[in-house]
């Protein structure tokens, strides 16, 4: 099978990542696996949307659209995907840069047919320059970043994790695009998992489908200082409570929470014994890491019943959208 033509998909919102939407495009560009294309999907942002307009008018290769759709992450990409020309469609976070053999990997993996879907690695940049003595790995994924948990190599997976991730194109046709109303929509509460709901769908729309990460396809994504403190820590895990919550209405506890027991059941465990131990031998942070597990467990944990109360009072909706206007061969 030939080596598949790849589309980048960035999404951006704010003009205080200029520098970084820069990087990451920068990045996408100098791939040791050429792009396509890169496309720069704006957010509602009227002068964001003319700034890069004009940065990347010489740039024939990137190409800078508004978000068709309402606002919030789901609508953009579903937006990047409905432009793009390659059979494959990979995203990168606005705020990450992703290393130059990032694509060479992932195509890789699309020479088996049956693959619809491949992840990647992502590690933080931390703004303090290094990791708080506190944050347990086990909960990188609070930052966007591969948590302790994820099996290494290239290994089947139930979902890929959004910023680090690529779908075959007809991955969408299957299953139609991201769902709105799960994941971040502008406003300030930092929800998600809309890439976890996609793909369990996804799976069950085309059961032979094989989803993938491969750890090889490494991006860094910058966290910023105020996502290093325990207030952000505790705020996004009730986000991914009540996230699930959408998730596990649409696809059901079963699938929906599927890997969430695995990790709840012997990963998260395993984290609060290592921090006891660190304790005990005087390790810095060790007693930090293991209450920031439990009160991580239990605060998630609550984010999830709330979230289902709302869901069966029918106060939180969201919809599944057709991708359409796609310009591909």
């Amino acid at each position: 099978m030939s080596d598949p033509d790849i589309s980048v998909v960035i999404c951006v919102y704010t003009e205080d990542r200029w520098e970084d939407i820069l990087a990451a495009v920068a990045s996408a560009r100098t791939q040791s696996y050429t792009a396509l294309e890169t496309l720069l999907v704006v957010d509602h942002n009227p002068a964001l949307l003319d700034r890069l307009a004009k940065e990347y008018k010489e740039a024939g290769e990137v190409r800078v659209f508004a978000n068709a759709g309402p606002r919030g992450l789901s609508a953009g990409r579903n937006t990047g995907i409905a432009a793009a020309r390659g059979e494959v469609i990979a995203f990168l976070d606005d705020d990450a840069v992703a290393e130059r053999d990032w694509l060479r990997h992932f195509a890789g993996a699309y020479t088996d047919p049956r693959v619809m879907a491949v992840g990647g690695r992502t590690v933080p940049i931390w703004a303090s320059g290094r990791r708080p003595a506190w944050f347990p790995e086990e909960f990188d994924w609070v930052v966007g970043c591969t948590y302790r948990g994820i099996p290494s190599g290239r290994v089947r997976v139930r979902n890929v994790l959004g910023g680090n991730a690529s779908f075959r194109r007809s991955a969408f046709d299957a299953a139609g695009g991201f769902a709105t109303g799960i994941g971040r929509d502008g406003d300030k509460r930092p929800l998600g998992c809309e890439e976890t709901e996609l793909c369990i769908r996804l799976s069950r729309a085309r059961p032979d489908a094989v989803l993938l990460i491969d750890d090889r396809a490494v991006i860094h994504h910058r966290v910023p200082a105020a996502r290093e403190h325990f207030g952000y820590f505790r705020t996004r895990a009730y986000a991914e409570g009540l996230s699930k919550a959408l998730v596990a209405r649409s696809v059901g506890a079963g699938k929906g929470l599927e890997s969430e027991r695995r990790y709840a059941t012997r990963v998260l465990p395993s984290g609060v014994v290592r921090g006891l131990r660190d304790a005990a031998l005087s390790r810095p942070g060790g007693a930090g890491r293991a209450g920031a597990i439990v009160a991580g467990v239990l605060t998630a944990a609550g984010g999830y019943v709330v979230g289902s109360v709302r869901a069966r009072r029918g106060g939180a909706t969201f919809s599944v959208a057709e991708i359409e206007g796609g310009t591909h061969a």
